[in-house]
Protein backbone atom coordinates (compact mmCIF):
# COMPACT_ATOMS: atom_id res chain seq x y z
CA UNK A 1 0.00 0.00 0.00
CA UNK A 2 1.26 3.18 -0.74
CA UNK A 3 0.20 6.93 -0.47
CA UNK A 4 1.01 9.50 -2.49
CA UNK A 5 0.86 6.44 -5.28
CA UNK A 6 0.18 9.07 -8.13
CA UNK A 7 2.64 10.70 -8.68
CA UNK A 8 6.63 11.06 -7.93
CA UNK A 9 8.42 9.08 -5.76
CA UNK A 10 4.59 6.96 -4.79
CA UNK A 11 4.13 5.90 -8.37
CA UNK A 12 7.91 5.04 -8.99
CA UNK A 13 7.67 2.59 -6.02
CA UNK A 14 4.67 1.09 -7.40
CA UNK A 15 6.06 0.97 -10.80
CA UNK A 16 9.19 -0.56 -9.12
CA UNK A 17 6.88 -3.09 -7.06
CA UNK A 18 4.52 -3.92 -9.87
CA UNK A 19 7.33 -4.92 -11.83
CA UNK A 20 8.89 -7.44 -9.01
CA UNK A 21 4.61 -8.97 -8.79
CA UNK A 22 3.75 -7.24 -5.87
CA UNK A 23 -0.19 -6.35 -5.70
CA UNK A 24 -0.45 -2.50 -5.20
CA UNK A 25 -3.12 -0.57 -3.25
CA UNK A 26 -2.43 3.15 -4.27
CA UNK A 27 -3.80 5.67 -1.91
CA UNK A 28 -3.94 9.71 -3.30
CA UNK A 29 -5.63 13.18 -2.66
CA UNK A 30 -5.51 13.35 -6.68
CA UNK A 31 -8.70 11.66 -8.06
CA UNK A 32 -7.87 12.23 -11.58
CA UNK A 33 -4.03 11.26 -10.86
CA UNK A 34 -4.54 9.01 -9.19
CA UNK A 35 -7.39 6.61 -11.73
CA UNK A 36 -4.40 7.70 -14.73
CA UNK A 37 -1.47 6.20 -12.37
CA UNK A 38 -4.17 2.68 -11.73
CA UNK A 39 -4.74 2.99 -15.48
CA UNK A 40 -1.15 2.57 -16.38
CA UNK A 41 -0.12 0.21 -13.97
CA UNK A 42 -2.79 -1.93 -15.34
CA UNK A 43 -1.99 -2.09 -18.82
CA UNK A 44 1.74 -2.26 -18.32
CA UNK A 45 0.16 -5.92 -15.94
CA UNK A 46 -0.09 -4.54 -12.83
CA UNK A 47 -2.75 -6.05 -9.91
CA UNK A 48 -3.80 -2.68 -8.54
CA UNK A 49 -6.39 -0.72 -7.18
CA UNK A 50 -6.68 2.80 -5.98
CA UNK A 51 -8.54 4.57 -3.30
CA UNK A 52 -8.96 8.24 -3.52
CA UNK A 53 -8.45 9.55 0.30
CA UNK A 54 -6.85 12.31 2.24
CA UNK A 55 -4.07 10.66 4.55
CA UNK A 56 -4.50 12.69 7.38
CA UNK A 57 -7.97 11.07 7.52
CA UNK A 58 -7.84 7.79 9.75
CA UNK A 59 -10.84 6.89 8.50
CA UNK A 60 -8.99 7.44 4.77
CA UNK A 61 -6.41 5.58 5.45
CA UNK A 62 -8.21 2.34 7.09
CA UNK A 63 -9.94 2.51 3.84
CA UNK A 64 -6.37 1.56 2.16
CA UNK A 65 -6.23 -1.49 4.49
CA UNK A 66 -9.84 -3.17 4.24
CA UNK A 67 -8.79 -2.22 -0.14
CA UNK A 68 -6.02 -4.61 0.68
CA UNK A 69 -7.66 -7.28 2.79
CA UNK A 70 -10.87 -6.89 0.53
CA UNK A 71 -9.25 -6.59 -3.00
CA UNK A 72 -5.84 -9.34 -2.23
CA UNK A 73 -6.67 -11.40 0.95
CA UNK A 74 -3.75 -9.30 2.72
CA UNK A 75 -0.86 -6.27 3.21
CA UNK A 76 2.48 -7.22 3.62
CA UNK A 77 4.60 -3.44 2.53
CA UNK A 78 2.98 0.14 3.36
CA UNK A 79 4.75 3.00 2.24
CA UNK A 80 3.65 5.91 4.10
CA UNK A 81 4.45 8.47 1.74
CA UNK A 82 2.01 11.08 0.98
CA UNK A 83 3.62 14.51 1.55
CA UNK A 84 3.41 18.25 1.35
CA UNK A 85 5.56 21.23 2.37
CA UNK A 86 4.70 25.03 2.52
CA UNK A 87 6.34 28.04 4.20
CA UNK A 88 9.17 29.29 6.16
CA UNK A 89 9.05 29.04 10.36
CA UNK A 90 8.89 33.28 10.41
CA UNK A 91 5.19 33.91 9.32
CA UNK A 92 3.87 31.13 8.06
CA UNK A 93 -0.30 30.53 9.69
CA UNK A 94 -0.81 28.44 12.07
CA UNK A 95 -3.70 26.80 9.98
CA UNK A 96 -0.83 25.96 6.99
CA UNK A 97 1.50 24.46 10.08
CA UNK A 98 -1.49 22.57 10.78
CA UNK A 99 -2.32 21.09 7.22
CA UNK A 100 1.08 20.22 6.77
CA UNK A 101 1.45 18.20 9.76
CA UNK A 102 -1.57 16.44 9.03
CA UNK A 103 -0.43 14.97 5.79
CA UNK A 104 3.15 14.72 6.79
CA UNK A 105 3.10 13.56 10.20
CA UNK A 106 -1.12 12.37 11.04
CA UNK A 107 -0.65 10.31 7.66
CA UNK A 108 2.46 8.30 9.30
CA UNK A 109 0.93 7.68 12.66
CA UNK A 110 -2.34 6.70 10.73
CA UNK A 111 -0.74 4.16 8.43
CA UNK A 112 1.13 2.64 11.59
CA UNK A 113 -2.41 2.43 13.20
CA UNK A 114 -4.10 0.80 10.33
CA UNK A 115 -1.38 -1.49 9.14
CA UNK A 116 1.09 -2.26 12.10
CA UNK A 117 -1.66 -4.24 14.60
CA UNK A 118 -2.35 -6.26 11.52
CA UNK A 119 1.46 -7.02 10.29
CA UNK A 120 2.19 -7.99 14.05
CA UNK A 121 -0.78 -10.25 14.40
CA UNK A 122 0.64 -11.84 11.13
CA UNK A 123 4.37 -12.01 12.29
CA UNK A 124 5.17 -10.36 9.11
CA UNK A 125 5.35 -7.15 7.49
CA UNK A 126 7.53 -3.92 6.35
CA UNK A 127 6.86 -0.30 7.30
CA UNK A 128 8.88 2.23 4.92
CA UNK A 129 7.75 5.94 5.80
CA UNK A 130 9.34 9.17 3.91
CA UNK A 131 11.11 11.68 6.03
CA UNK A 132 13.68 13.52 4.32
CA UNK A 133 17.16 15.57 4.53
CA UNK A 134 14.93 18.39 5.91
CA UNK A 135 14.65 15.53 8.97
CA UNK A 136 17.88 15.29 9.37
CA UNK A 137 19.05 19.10 9.74
CA UNK A 138 16.78 22.44 9.83
CA UNK A 139 16.96 24.53 6.63
CA UNK A 140 15.65 28.25 5.95
CA UNK A 141 12.23 28.56 4.38
CA UNK A 142 11.12 25.45 5.09
CA UNK A 143 9.85 25.75 9.18
CA UNK A 144 6.99 23.10 8.76
CA UNK A 145 7.98 21.01 6.24
CA UNK A 146 11.49 20.31 8.45
CA UNK A 147 8.94 20.00 12.03
CA UNK A 148 7.30 17.51 10.18
CA UNK A 149 10.06 15.64 8.53
CA UNK A 150 12.08 15.49 11.86
CA UNK A 151 9.05 13.90 13.74
CA UNK A 152 8.31 11.23 11.05
CA UNK A 153 12.17 10.03 11.82
CA UNK A 154 11.42 10.51 15.35
CA UNK A 155 8.67 8.68 14.80
CA UNK A 156 10.24 5.52 12.65
CA UNK A 157 12.93 4.91 15.04
CA UNK A 158 10.59 4.72 17.92
CA UNK A 159 8.86 2.02 15.87
CA UNK A 160 11.82 0.58 15.33
CA UNK A 161 12.80 -0.23 18.89
CA UNK A 162 9.49 -1.49 19.55
CA UNK A 163 9.21 -3.60 16.73
CA UNK A 164 12.89 -5.39 17.54
CA UNK A 165 11.49 -5.29 21.61
CA UNK A 166 8.52 -7.45 20.39
CA UNK A 167 10.62 -10.26 18.59
CA UNK A 168 7.74 -10.01 15.51
CA UNK A 169 8.72 -10.43 12.11
CA UNK A 170 7.85 -6.86 11.37
CA UNK A 171 10.63 -4.38 10.00
CA UNK A 172 10.54 -0.73 9.29
CA UNK A 173 12.09 1.55 7.43
CA UNK A 174 12.51 5.71 6.97
CA UNK A 175 13.54 7.20 3.97
CA UNK A 176 15.75 10.46 3.81
CA UNK A 177 16.26 11.58 -0.35
CA UNK A 178 17.51 15.12 -0.63
CA UNK A 179 15.85 16.60 -3.90
CA UNK A 180 14.11 14.36 -6.05
CA UNK A 181 12.38 15.26 -9.31
CA UNK A 182 8.39 15.43 -8.06
CA UNK A 183 5.89 17.74 -7.59
CA UNK A 184 6.84 18.68 -3.92
CA UNK A 185 7.14 22.17 -4.58
CA UNK A 186 4.20 22.64 -6.06
CA UNK A 187 1.86 21.40 -3.04
CA UNK A 188 -0.71 24.11 -2.76
CA UNK A 189 -2.56 22.33 -5.82
CA UNK A 190 -3.44 20.33 -2.95
CA UNK A 191 -4.09 23.01 -0.40
CA UNK A 192 -7.27 23.49 1.09
CA UNK A 193 -8.74 26.47 -1.14
CA UNK A 194 -9.19 28.61 1.84
CA UNK A 195 -5.93 28.66 2.50
CA UNK A 196 -4.49 29.22 -0.81
CA UNK A 197 -4.44 33.33 -0.29
CA UNK A 198 -1.24 32.18 1.52
CA UNK A 199 0.69 31.32 -1.79
CA UNK A 200 0.24 34.71 -2.94
CA UNK A 201 2.70 36.15 -0.57
CA UNK A 202 6.52 37.20 -2.48
CA UNK A 203 7.91 35.76 0.65
CA UNK A 204 6.56 32.65 0.23
CA UNK A 205 6.44 32.47 -3.66
CA UNK A 206 10.38 33.43 -3.95
CA UNK A 207 10.87 30.38 -1.85
CA UNK A 208 9.01 28.34 -3.96
CA UNK A 209 10.55 29.88 -6.94
CA UNK A 210 14.13 28.04 -4.99
CA UNK A 211 12.69 25.20 -3.90
CA UNK A 212 11.70 24.43 -7.46
CA UNK A 213 15.16 25.22 -9.42
CA UNK A 214 16.76 22.72 -6.71
CA UNK A 215 13.85 19.66 -7.05
CA UNK A 216 14.51 20.27 -10.67
CA UNK A 217 18.26 19.26 -10.30
CA UNK A 218 17.42 16.54 -8.19
CA UNK A 219 17.45 12.84 -9.04
CA UNK A 220 14.62 10.59 -11.09
CA UNK A 221 12.32 9.01 -8.59
CA UNK A 222 12.82 5.49 -10.28
CA UNK A 223 16.25 5.92 -8.30
CA UNK A 224 14.59 6.49 -5.00
CA UNK A 225 12.51 3.30 -5.93
CA UNK A 226 14.93 1.25 -6.17
CA UNK A 227 17.01 2.35 -2.81
CA UNK A 228 13.10 1.61 -1.06
CA UNK A 229 13.38 -1.59 -3.05
CA UNK A 230 16.70 -3.15 -1.62
CA UNK A 231 16.02 -1.35 1.35
CA UNK A 232 13.22 -3.43 2.33
CA UNK A 233 14.68 -6.62 0.89
CA UNK A 234 17.24 -6.24 3.46
CA UNK A 235 15.30 -5.31 6.43
CA UNK A 236 17.49 -1.82 6.42
CA UNK A 237 15.99 0.95 8.56
CA UNK A 238 17.78 4.07 6.88
CA UNK A 239 17.26 4.87 3.33
CA UNK A 240 19.29 7.68 1.87
CA UNK A 241 19.60 8.25 -1.44
CA UNK A 242 21.79 11.54 -0.83
CA UNK A 243 24.21 9.45 1.47
CA UNK A 244 27.36 11.97 1.64
CA UNK A 245 24.60 14.99 2.62
CA UNK A 246 22.77 12.79 4.83
CA UNK A 247 26.13 12.13 7.37
CA UNK A 248 27.82 15.71 6.52
CA UNK A 249 24.51 16.97 7.77
CA UNK A 250 24.43 14.91 10.81
CA UNK A 251 28.23 15.24 11.48
CA UNK A 252 28.06 19.38 11.32
CA UNK A 253 24.80 19.25 13.55
CA UNK A 254 26.96 17.04 16.41
CA UNK A 255 29.80 19.34 15.90
CA UNK A 256 27.10 22.50 16.68
CA UNK A 257 25.90 20.46 19.37
CA UNK A 258 29.38 20.33 20.97
CA UNK A 259 29.98 24.32 20.57
CA UNK A 260 31.26 24.34 16.71
CA UNK A 261 29.71 26.20 14.10
CA UNK A 262 25.87 26.03 12.75
CA UNK A 263 26.20 23.87 9.56
CA UNK A 264 26.23 25.30 6.43
CA UNK A 265 23.91 25.18 4.61
CA UNK A 266 24.74 23.69 0.98
CA UNK A 267 21.35 22.81 -1.71
CA UNK A 268 23.52 21.77 -4.25
CA UNK A 269 24.90 18.77 -2.17
CA UNK A 270 21.44 17.66 -1.43
CA UNK A 271 20.84 17.18 -5.22
CA UNK A 272 23.50 14.95 -6.13
CA UNK A 273 23.79 11.08 -4.81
Amino acid sequence: MITGGASGIGLATAQRMAEAGASLVLGDVEEAALARAVETLRENGARVVGVAGDVAVEADVVALREAALATFGGAHLVFNNAGVGAGPAIGTPKAVWDWVMGVNVDGVINGINAFVPLFLEQNEGHVVSTASLAGLGGVPGMGPYCASKFAVVGIAESLFHELRLSGKRVGTSVLCPGFVRTRIHESERNMPEDLRAYNDDPTVRAIGSMAGDAVKAGIEPRVVAEAVTAAVLADRFWILTHEHAAVRTTEQRAAWMGGGDPPRINLEGATKP
